[in-house]
């Protein structure tokens, strides 16, 4: 990152208004079938997932984050993702505009919830 590259200071308006505009770019038409396809190869894999159809997102989300005035390339994406991530403990707009993002490239996950943590199993069955 080049200590002269200037980046946008990211509000919760602002970050809100690009997560929405890349979640508009990821319901295109043309990025839709770019998505199906790799997700066709991919299944429910998770590595799988994170090789295919993460660069895909990644990519979307630079050309749309070059839009709002940031230095295109990698180094602008991890920039904006470090800011993201500080908006996203006091909006939970964000948070949700986020995870929609997220979702495209991540599988959903399960959480099972018992009433008894493993630890408490073991002490009770001993």
């Amino acid at each position: 990152m080049s200590k002269n590259e200037v980046y946008p200071n990211l509000t919760t308006d602002l970050a809100r208004e690009i997560l929405n505009k890349t979640l508009e770019e990821l319901q295109s038409s043309e990025n839709v079938q770019k998505l199906e396809e790799a997700r066709n190869n991919v299944g429910n894999e998770m590595l799988k997932m994170m090789q295919l159809l993460f660069p895909i997102v990644m990519q979307i989300q630079m050309e749309v984050i070059s839009d709002f005035g940031y230095p295109e390339g990698r180094d602008s994406i991890i920039k904006f993702y470090q800011m993201l991530r500080g908006l996203e403990r006091e909006d939970a707009e964000v948070t949700r505009l986020h995870s929609l993002i997220k979702s495209y490239y991540m599988p959903p996950v399960t959480v099972h919830t018992m009433n008894e943590s493993p630890a408490e199993d073991r002490t009770v069955s001993s």
